[in-house]
């Protein structure tokens, strides 16, 4: 079973110490990779990042390949973790550090066999204590909680409540990642309950001040918190 901090790099955090929560960036639904890229460069300019999930639901298998082919050399020129939503086949083929799966997609045990023994492999999890425990058992390297708030990302199938961050920290090993609608302004009580990453879209992608102003003012958000 994985132990936190997940997922790496900064660089291969050593595990004898307490790991702060970080951020867990989602690209924006749809977008131009080539234009992106400098969009980017600039949010992880703006301080601590610890993973970037290529999450392009409805594009063709090449527009995920070039996208990623495009982006993941930003982020490991900044040290942050390149995942792939829903895809282990794509993710492996890009090199890529890991995959995010939901129930819907294929099951850990293939996207494990797929991506191989050292790759991050996380599972959404929803609000449910049971998906995580099965997960946890099974090796994933993190569970995703949520949706905590409303969210105009996708369609959220459940609302989770930050008891279940506050009792997976004091159970498992296995980091958390909470997801859905979180803000500079509603973090707080998420990174109290235990939440090893927050997961944000429109949070940094949609800030009045730019995406570098969104990844200081979560940060800033998440070490008033505690979290850092």
């Amino acid at each position: 079973m994985a132990r936190k901090p997940r997922p790496v790099p900064k660089s291969e955090e050593a595990e004898t110490k307490p790991a702060p929560c970080r951020l867990y960036l989602i690209t924006p639904p749809t977008f131009d990779p080539r234009a992106f890229r400098d969009t980017l460069a600039s949010a992880l300019d703006g301080g601590d990042v610890a993973c970037l999930q290529l999450r392009l639901k409805d594009a063709s298998d090449d527009d995920v390949r070039r996208a990623g082919e495009i982006l993941m050399p930003v982020c490991h020129r900044h040290d942050v973790a390149f995942i792939v939503n829903d895809r282990p086949d794509l993710a492996q083929a890009l090199g890529a550090d890991g995959v995010h799966i939901g129930q819907t997609d294929v099951g850990y045990d293939e996207a494990r066999q797929l991506v191989g023994p050292d790759r991050i492999v996380g599972v959404t999890c929803h609000a449910s204590r049971h998906l995580a425990m099965e997960a946890g058992e099974a090796g994933a390297d993190y569970v995703a909680f949520g949706a905590f708030f409303p969210t105009r990302t996708k369609e959220a199938k459940t609302l989770a409540d930050p008891e279940v961050l506050f009792w997976w920290d004091r159970l498992m090993t296995v980091p958390s990642v909470a997801i859905g609608g979180i803000t500079a302004e509603n973090c707080a009580p998420l990174v109290e309950a235990g939440a090893d990453f927050l997961a944000v879209v429109s949070a940094v992608w949609d800030h009045p001040g730019g995406p570098a102003a969104g990844v200081r003012t979560l940060n800033d958000a998440i070490a008033r918190a505690g979290g850092a």
